[in-house]
């Protein structure tokens, strides 16, 4: 690339809050962050583990980490992460910040598919085991409505998989692509009468200040799902 070329390509910042409980994600994550065909993207994880060994053992991969605050509560600890990556946002003057979780595997072309749309919040898709009035599914994690008072979510069918770019009310925050204007306006949050985390109330804020979310339906990501050793259930 030219130096003006170079300038012309939106800025991307890649990373997620991390901690060891993803160590069993690393080596496939590692080598997912660091092929990405896009070219002007810089990785940034914030480790919030108790202990420093795993802070090393990502420096030792050549994974930019900065440590985070350790909290007794889970939600505490990835908000506060989260929201030193939203600093890094506006403060290293990125257009965007892809948030990709440390289990999420997406297709290589993952930045260029998702700015292709130009819009300020759109997702990629990937399953998880979600708790339903039917039991736990596999599920999309992209929700078409949401229903906070009467705690009821409805996540896309599969025959809404492959349909191009739909909006959405909310989805995770996997691997999603986060306009630098709408971290400027909006902070990562959870409040503590909901079992809800964070995606939850980004998906909110983002509707309180009429930001639209879209999901490219036809960009699927592997989720580390399989393998994990341990369940959300057991986490404080």
């Amino acid at each position: 690339l030219s130096v003006e070329q170079d300038k012309k390509m939106k800025k991307i910042l890649v990373g997620c809050p991390t901690s060891d409980y993803h160590e069993y994600a690393l080596k496939e994550y590692a080598e997912a962050v660091k092929n990405l065909t896009y070219k002007n993207y810089d990785i940034l994880l914030v480790d919030n583990s108790k202990q420093d060994s795993y802070l090393k053992k990502l420096k030792s991969l050549n994974l930019p980490t900065v440590k985070g605050p350790w909290h007794e509560e889970a939600r505490e600890r990835i908000i506060a992460s989260r929201n030193i990556l939203r600093q890094n946002v506006i403060d290293g003057n990125y257009d965007y910040f892809l948030s990709l979780e440390q289990d999420v595997i997406p297709p290589k072309d993952v930045i260029e598919r998702l700015l292709q749309h130009k819009k300020r919040v759109v997702t990629g898709v990937y399953f998880n085991y979600i708790n339903t009035k039917k039991g736990v599914e596999l599920a999309p994690v992209v929700w078409s409505k949401v229903n906070m008072e009467r705690e009821e979510r409805y996540f896309i069918k599969p025959s809404e998989l492959n349909k191009g770019l739909i909006k959405i009310a909310m989805s995770g925050l996997g691997c999603i692509l986060i306009h630098k204007s709408v971290l400027e306006k909006i902070k990562f949050r959870y409040e503590k009468q909901y079992p809800s985390f964070d995606d939850i109330f980004f998906g909110l804020d983002c509707k309180e200040n009429k930001i639209n979310i879209y999901a490219d339906t036809n960009l699927i990501c592997k989720h580390l799902i399989k393998n994990r050793p341990w369940s959300w259930k057991n986490l404080k």
